[in-house]
């Protein structure tokens, strides 16, 4: 305001007494101006950062006191079809990937997102357990990379812009334009300092037609320019936050393999990907800032402004196009590290499990990751001996809850995320589950219907290679005798295919297929007890099969019978 005011004042007198030194304050009044933008501009965003931070620790700390979850908790990935992730809520309310994700941007949630549905070799969760100890103590850094995140203001759609830009090739500048761009606006300066020198009329005539062929030459390629300059806005400022986390992991120093793998791809022949890619962003800023009419008008007619704005993106394209998805694909998987590596700092009790490729899988004091530490009732439980398990035990005594946690369990052990267990030696291994199923009546079929597809799937990929299979209750679609037969021929055929796992059964004559297969079958259970007229679970997993019942005493209890 004072930068204003003074230029208005000097300017008034100058007109008035032509005081040299009144022009040079009018001039210092309007670069002041500009200075006093740009810190305010660096001071907006300073300030920008530090509320996000202040949020990003409210958030965890709301997070850990209550539960209430403030991140994106991937619904639009919620996939009924897919071998596990419907039916061990890996997506939605309250989830896995709503309990872990600390992304900002839409890479880092689709690389968090594919960690969470699929498993790398053991040499990359290696990796990936190293990368994760090492950020769950960088904790100011993690969160300066998530506050940087959170200014992008990314999305799908604008991270699509942005590749599909870099996609289009074939975009250049012929060379008669090219010499143009630089012959005419030459020109057309020579012209115009000497006609403000001269005062002779021609110079001026002269000057105002090459001021209109460039303002034709621009016309040329106006439809071009207008469809980058409708990106422009969008496409810089998730490159201005890109920058910036690109910055933060250029400077940070890294022990782990992966991490410094990561960061050494930010670097090309000495040239660090944030210098580029703040390059780009000014180059769309360019662009951008010629959305305004008269500037636009006055810039391009005198120096061809557009022109050799695009002539430039077009050079910086061609010259790295190809490194982008690498460049930004760098950040979804720090961001994905940095969400694992979150969740490990508010869990410090659960482990990093050893991994093995001997298909041994013990777990120590399992429990399931997401329910509260202070109720959750762990359990120890090992398929090395016998390679599957069949549970028994009444409703709500803990077989249901027991199945997720082996499966959700695994599934975190195949990311390189630590595990809600003491100690656990894994092979890691793809997961099939049928748990949660329901009537398809778009595809017009029934709940049996369905149960079945889900069984031949299961058992088709079972055959390609030894899997971890996890069963709750199959076959609820059949009577009783029906159910039995083909519950125990599906143990039968399924452990055939050599399968690691468990099936959760009701039906207590199915416990008998033990005595054929004792060295690949074992019996436990979750039993319940009567106390003072209350059914008591304890949900400690024991061996052998479940004796006491709790339906006709619940019944009876709420009189329904």
């Amino acid at each position: 305001m004072i930068a204003v005011i003074g230029f208005g004042i000097s300017l008034y007198y100058y007109s008035n007494t032509n005081n040299n030194l009144l022009l040079i304050i009018t001039a210092s009044c309007i670069v002041g101006f500009f200075i006093l933008i740009k810190i305010h501009g660096k001071l907006s965003f300073k300030r920008k950062i530090k509320d996000a931070l202040v949020n990003i620790n409210k958030d965890e700390i709301d997070y850990i006191s209550n539960k209430n979850l403030k991140y994106d908790n991937g619904s639009e990935y919620i996939d009924p079809t897919h071998p596990y992730s419907y039916d061990l809520d890996i997506f939605g309310e309250k989830s896995l990937f709503h309990t872990i994700n600390r992304t900002a941007t839409h890479i880092g949630k689709t690389n968090l997102t594919n960690s969470l549905l699929s498993i790398v070799p053991n040499e990359e969760i290696k990796q990936n357990q190293e990368a994760i100890k090492e950020l769950s103590d960088k904790l100011n850094w993690r969160q300066s990379i998530l506050a940087y995140s959170k200014t992008t203001e990314d999305n799908k759609e604008t991270y699509s812009k942005l590749i599909n830009w870099s996609e289009r090739t074939g975009e250049k500048i012929n060379l008669p334009l090219v010499l143009l761009s630089f012959i005419s606006p030459t020109l057309f300066l020579t012209t115009s300092i000497s006609y403000l020198a001269t005062d002779l009329s021609i110079l001026g005539d002269i000057s105002l037609y090459l001021f209109l062929f460039n303002l034709m030459l621009i016309g040329s390629k106006l439809k071009i320019i207008k469809k980058e300059i409708e990106e422009a806005t969008t496409i810089n400022k998730i490159l201005k936050g890109y920058t910036l986390i690109i910055k933060q992991l250029e400077e940070e120093s890294f022990s782990s393999e992966k991490l410094n793998r990561l960061k050494n791809n930010l670097t090309n022949n000495s040239t660090l990907a944030s210098q580029q890619i703040k390059g780009l962003s000014k180059l769309f800023a360019q662009l951008d800032n010629s959305t305004n009419l008269l500037a636009a008008t006055l810039f391009n007619g005198a120096l061809l402004y557009n022109l050799h704005t695009l002539r430039s993106l077009y050079k910086w394209k061609a010259t790295h196009r190809n490194k982008i998805t690498a460049w930004l694909d760098v950040i979804g998987e720090i961001e994905k590290l940095n969400s694992f590596a979150n969740f490990a700092y508010n869990n410090t009790d659960f482990t990093y499990p050893e991994l093995n490729n001997d298909y041994k899988i013990e777990f120590n004091d399992l429990g399931h990751p997401l329910l509260d530490s202070k109720t959750r009732i762990n359990n120890t439980v090992d398929f090395t001996n016998q390679s599957f398990i069949i549970l028994t035990g009444s409703n709500m005594s803990g077989k249901s809850t027991f199945l997720r946690s082996l499966g959700i369990n695994m599934v975190l052990a195949g990311t390189g995320s630590p595990i809600c267990a003491s100690k656990a030696n894994i092979h890691p291994l793809n997961v099939l589950v049928t748990m949660r199923l329901s009537d398809s009546l778009n595809d017009s079929e029934s709940y049996f219907f369905a149960e079945v597809k889900r069984l031949k799937e299961i058992m088709t990929q079972a055959n390609k290679a030894t899997s971890f299979v996890l069963l709750d209750e199959i076959l609820r679609g059949t009577n009783s005798d029906d159910k039995r037969t083909g519950t125990v021929e599906v143990i039968k055929k399924i452990i055939g295919n050599k399968v690691i796992g468990a099936i959760a059964t009701h039906d207590l004559k199915v416990c008998d297929t033990t005595q054929e297969y004792p060295n690949t079958l074992i019996n436990k259970c979750f039993e319940v007890e009567i106390i003072d007229d209350e059914l008591v679970f304890d949900y400690k997993l024991r061996d052998g099969v479940c004796k006491n019942k709790s339906a006709t005493f619940l019944m009876q209890k709420m009189e329904v019978i």
